[in-house]
């Protein structure tokens, strides 16, 4: 063998090893962000749960003693809030099981589906209760309230309780926003990770619902009305509502198979046309398969007057630019060939 071949065939050796070192060092890098995303989202969620089930206790024992319906919304609501906590507990773990032969991508998608279980166990556990049972109140004229300075007293506790909850979730997510560049208010409308965004919403919603109950528990012991109190337990529902059918919305779309934000797929076709080799993206496809995790399918028309071995390297480099570009793209596979695919359906 010429000293010029031994040169090559060292150079290949080398790329190639340097290729599956950095792709390691990336897979590594994606692993310890993803858990340590997962480890904040599990500790918002479990102070949560924590806060709820405690929460859920005390309202139930103050809408009894007291005869409030609003009250008796807020267990409902609380007893709601708990189950989803631990929905979405359960799912952070199942959620960082290694890929499988039978799953090749992972198991982030079930983040996404056992929110969607909980908006719906928020729905029919709470607002579907709340608003039914303030309805029949209201049909019967309602109940006299007893002990009311008892639902006073829990209504302070909840608030703290809550509260302190909430205070966690608005500092991950602002910390997130900042992160990112953006407002916490865009960051939660585009965030793809459902636990932290339905912690806050839900938290939101449960001091939005003890102020309502408060109200309305006011209004019948100055008014003498018997009324405000269970319209105070319909809306509290209907709060409830708002919150379940926007998280259940927000989660459909990640488990049917959601794109990368605009700003994403801008910012991948922009990268892959940096390269002279490219003349043009002809189809960019991708999907969100976990709160971190993208895939990005790419057809490509290259130049006709590149070789084999010019296609294979701008391949990589294409590759390893896409996950510098956008962190969260994990998995890339790139055609070339100058025609689109015809559309499905």
């Amino acid at each position: 063998m010429s000293s010029t071949s031994e040169e090559a065939s060292a150079r290949n050796r080398d790329g190639a090893g340097n290729s599956h070192g950095d792709r390691a060092q990336r897979t590594s890098e994606r692993t310890a962000r993803r858990a340590r995303d997962a480890g904040e989202s599990r500790k918002t969620v479990l102070i949560a749960l924590f806060a709820n089930g405690v929460i859920a206790l005390a309202k139930l024992f103050g809408g009894l003693a007291s005869g409030s319906s609003a009250m008796l919304a807020e267990a409902a609501h609380s007893v709601a809030d708990t189950t989803n906590q631990a929905f979405l507990l359960f799912s952070i773990r199942l959620s960082t099981r290694k890929p499988s032969p039978d799953r090749p991508f992972g198991h982030g998608q079930e983040r996404f589906l056992w929110t969607f279980v909980a908006a719906v166990g928020m729905f029919v556990a709470g607002a579907i209760f709340a608003i039914g049972y303030g309805v029949y109140e209201i049909a019967i004229g309602g109940e006299k309230e007893k002990d009311v300075w008892i639902a006073y007293v829990v209504l302070a506790i909840a608030f703290a309780a809550e509260g302190t909850s909430w205070v966690r979730a608005y500092r991950q997510t602002r910390n997130e926003a900042k992160e990112h560049g953006v407002s916490i208010r865009e960051h939660v409308r585009r965030s793809r990770d459902p636990n932290v965004k339905m912690v806050l919403s839900e938290d939101t919603a449960a001091l939005i619902g003890i102020g309502i109950a408060t109200i309305g528990i006011t209004l019948n012991l100055v008014t003498g009305s018997k009324l405000f109190d269970p319209a105070a337990s319909v809306a509290v529902g209907l709060l409830l509502w708002g919150v379940a059918f926007w998280m259940a919305r927000d989660a459909k779309h990640l488990l049917v198979g959601w794109a990368a934000r605009p700003d994403e797929r801008d910012a991948i076709e922009r990268a892959i046309e940096e390269y002279d080799e490219v003349e043009e993206v002809v189809e960019l496809l991708t999907m969100v398969l976990a709160p971190n995790s993208l895939l990005v399918a790419a057809r490509v028309n290259l130049r006709d007057d590149i070789e084999a071995a010019q296609v294979e390297e701008v391949s990589g480099k294409i590759d390893k630019h896409l996950r510098e570009v956008v962190p969260d793209v994990s998995e890339v596979f790139l055609d070339a060939t100058s025609e689109a695919r015809e559309p499905v359906g």
